[in-house]
């Protein structure tokens, strides 16, 4: 069962809903019905042949919110392929926050793979294995965004806390709006192995599956936030204001020491000139 490893620091507002429809909250984009929405909407997959992916996205934006979603991972050859969650806003200056699943041949684990952008710099990437299949059944992934942190839970057990760290000159996403987008597209040149495994088109098509979406957030609308500016009070929510407690930063620990396998904090040839601020700070 997963258990919530957050504390509320004050109550904040939950906005929009918190039961999943596919088809009230999200629309398919792109993939010419490669993408479909099923059982009466409680239900999505996405598939990848060599002709396209497919992707689809939030009707809503927000800004700020607690967004999850139960994955089930291309089963199997995964090799090139790539699978997405993330927050995104428009523009050539965009915000993002990733989660991207880089597949991998039958037996060897996929790479969970974590960036955060700011007016379209990132750089800020940290990666994972995860210590259970993605592809055997349904996992929740879920970033919080607050204007104080970002924080990546697996089943609800945090791997990657990113914090507001303005103060010392590192860029923080919280003036743009972002939707929800997720993906299953073929990226062989970089995703596997640094392009040196290919996409298996044999094995096509791929399908991701998808159930479980949760938007707990500030809709962002005609230029206002559902959430009242300023607001620190609320009747139901705590999203807003949520930190790690002890447990959940012990936790994270755990994750980040055996099943971390890449953090740009600690890349210094990366860096010659020096780890970024905000590493030097954490």
């Amino acid at each position: 069962m997963a258990i919530s490893y957050f504390i509320p620091l004050f109550f904040a507002l939950i906005i929009s809903s918190a039961s999943a429809n596919f088809q009230r909250d999200v629309e398919i984009t792109w993939g010419d019905g490669r993408g479909q929405i099923k059982n009466n909407g409680e239900l999505l997959t996405l598939s990848l042949d060599k002709s396209s992916g497919s992707g689809f996205q939030s009707k809503n934006e927000y800004l700020f919110g607690k967004i999850g979603m139960q994955m089930k991972l291309v089963p199997g050859n995964s090799a090139g392929t790539v699978t997405t969650l993330y927050l995104k806003s428009p523009g050539t200056t965009w915000d993002e926050i990733d989660f991207e699943f880089l597949g991998n041949q039958s037996g060897d684990p996929y790479t969970l793979h974590t960036n955060v952008y700011t007016q379209g710099k990132g750089d800020k990437e940290q990666q994972f294995k995860l210590w259970f299949d993605p592809t055997a059944d349904f996992h929740t992934y879920t970033i919080l965004w607050n204007p104080q942190r970002i924080i990546f839970t697996v089943d609800g057990t945090p791997i990657r806390e990113f914090k507001n760290m303005e103060s010392i000159g590192t860029l923080f996403p919280k003036n743009r709006p972002m939707r929800m987008y997720s993906s299953l597209w073929n990226a062989d040149d970089w995703a596997t192995r640094g392009g040196l495994v290919k996409t298996d088109w044999s094995k096509a098509p791929f399908t991701a599956s998808y159930r479980g979406f949760r938007q707990e957030a500030c809709v962002w609308s005609n230029g206002k936030s559902s959430c009242p500016k300023g607001s620190k009070q609320g009747a139901t929510g705590s999203w807003l204001s949520q930190q790690l407690d002890s447990t959940a930063q012990e936790r994270m620990r755990w994750v980040q020491r055996n099943y971390m396998i890449y953090n740009y904090c600690t890349d210094t040839k990366r860096f010659p000139q020096g780890l970024p601020k905000e590493c030097l700070a954490a």
